[in-house]
Formats: structure tokens, sequence, C-alpha cells
């Protein structure tokens, strides 16, 4: 569906490789439908940020990028390190504190697609992990010199300590899922760089806690899991910093994130927070066409921001 919906727009994707700083490189697709955009030029270009174990090509950044392209946006979706077939790009494993390369490849992005002096808004959008590392991108903007014209995240990773404990305790194929996809992408990484990466399938096979724990220890500088939960924690008063205008979408009934972390944030006036009955997790399927809220509301809160900022 998510194909279908964007090769009806008519845009030209075009792959480029970008620049994370210290020799770190990111993939991302660009898009562009010129017989959408409105005569004086897009509205906008929109940074996309996608999911845990996600890519570029995921049904969901596939349909967020059609509705974005046919409200006259340029569309530029980002990989994460190790996601979407990119393992071979950077010798280290991916993991959820690596928002240093994401600033950096945003404002690469910034520069190659937004013309110098053309007062092109950049708008950024994300789900889940993305959505966490898109509000953190908005803390960090300001110091790294990127105006952003707005930010929309949909069910964003707040505390992970907690997002954790929800898949523990729910339903078992959450938790299941996303451990096979990263299992796989740690085979592939090992593969690719077995000299770094030497964990065998006996570490593979643990659980989901149990495994960041053991690659937390012993591939990355933050010591213990607590303490790198809370590197990429944006919960309670985090994000009371915002300055780009915020919108946040979440579902009351959303497995993974509980919603008690949403009532639990302090946000800035300029900042607004929508909760949905329900919706899942990035779900908010509305009937059997499977048609979804969400893209639909990242595009319009997005056209809606630009709009304003032109006024």
């Amino acid at each position: 569906r998510g194909e279908r919906d964007l090769l009806a727009t008519g845009a030209t994707t075009t792959e480029h490789l970008v620049d994370g700083g210290d020799g770190i490189r990111l993939l991302g697709l660009h898009s562009v439908a010129p017989a959408l955009a409105p005569a004086s030029g897009p509205r906008g270009l929109a940074l996309l940020l996608h999911g845990w174990e996600g890519s570029v090509d995921s049904s969901y950044m596939r349909l967020t990028a059609a509705q974005l392209l046919s409200r006259g946006f340029e569309v530029f979706r980002l990989n994460f390190r190790d996601h979407g077939g990119t393992h071979h790009l950077n010798e280290e494993i991916f993991h959820s504190c690596r928002i240093d390369e994401v600033v950096h490849a945003a404002c690469d992005v910034a520069a190659r697609f937004v013309p110098r002096g053309s007062g092109l808004p950049v708008v950024v959008a994300g789900y889940s992990l993305g959505g966490n590392f898109a509000l953190r991108l908005a803390l960090r903007a300001p110091a790294a010199g990127l105006s952003l014209a707005h930010v929309a995240a949909v069910c964003p990773v707040l505390d992970p300590a907690r997002t954790m404990d929800a898949m523990e305790r729910g339903l078992p194929v959450y938790a299941w899922h996303f451990e096979q996809k990263w299992r796989r992408s740690l085979q592939r990484k090992r593969a690719l760089f077995p000299q770094l990466h030497d964990f065998d399938d006996r570490v593979l096979g643990q659980r989901m806690r149990a495994l960041t724990r053991w690659l937390v220890e012993r591939q990355t500088d933050f010591g213990t899991l607590e303490r790198y939960f809370d590197g990429y924690a944006i919960a309670g008063d985090r994000l009371a910093a915002l300055q780009p205008t915020t919108s946040i979408l979440t579902a009351a009934d959303d497995p993974v994130i509980p919603v008690d972390d949403f009532h639990g944030l302090k946000l800035p006036a300029s900042a607004t927070l929508e909760v949905s009955p329900r919706g899942g997790h990035c779900g908010f399927i509305e009937n059997a066409r499977l048609d979804g809220f969400a893209e639909r509301w990242i595009a319009q809160r997005l056209a809606d921001a630009v709009s304003l900022s032109r006024r």
C-alpha cells in the first residue's frame, strides 16, 4: 500500500549518502513530485525518521511521504545506522543514543536541498524511536544552526526503561517481533566486521533486556543499562526547552509506550500533545482499507505550521 501510494504521486526518488560527522555515513532517499508542487516551488523540505528496525521503505514511511508530496513538500527519508540494509557503511553498531550523527546528517540534508537564501522551511517527523530522535533533534537544532519550522512525533519513546518493562509485560508478539529483527541485524553486522563484533549465537539468543545489557556493557561507554536508557530518555521536563513548534500524537491503548508518561510531560507553550483513545503503537488504522490517521496527521500538522510561518 505504501509503495503504491508513493508511486501514484509521480515522485522522482534518488538515493544519497549523507554526512553523519566523524566519517560516519548514513543513507537516505530524496523524493520530489514536480507536478504536485505549487508554481512558486516546494512548500518545504520534510525529513522523516523511521522507528527501531524499520527503514526508509517501511510502509508508514512511504505512506507519510506520499501524503507530504501531495501537499507540495519535498521529502527526505533517512535511514539510521544499520537500518535499511546499511550495515556496511559504518563499523560500530547502532544504538539509540547516536543522536549526534542524526543531527549532523539533518544539517547536511538541509544544506544540500535547501537553496541558500530561499527561506525554504525545514520540518521533521518521526515514528516511535524515530519520534524520540525527532524530538531530540529539535532540542539540539538551535545549537547546530538548523532552523526547523515544525517537528511532529507519533508515539515517541519517552522513557526507554518503562518501554522495556511494558514490552516484557505485554503480549509476547511485540518483543518477539523486535528480537527477531534485531538478531538478524546483529548477525549481519558480525558477518561484515567479525574483528569488531565477536558475539556468538549464544549471546544473540538472549532476550531483549539481557542482550541490550550485554551490548551496552561491552560496546558502549555507558557502563550500565540504566545509564544507557537515561541517555535517550525525554520524559518529564526534558522537552521543556523545545524551541521549534512541536506536535505529538500518541494513543491511550499503546501497548509499548505507557500513556502515563505523556501525561507527565512538561512542554513549552509552543508544543501540543494529542492523545487518541485508540491507535495502538503507531497504527491508528481507521477502516478495512487500512487507511491510517497518523500519516495524514503528520502531513497536515507540518503543512499548517509552514503556512503559519509564511504569513
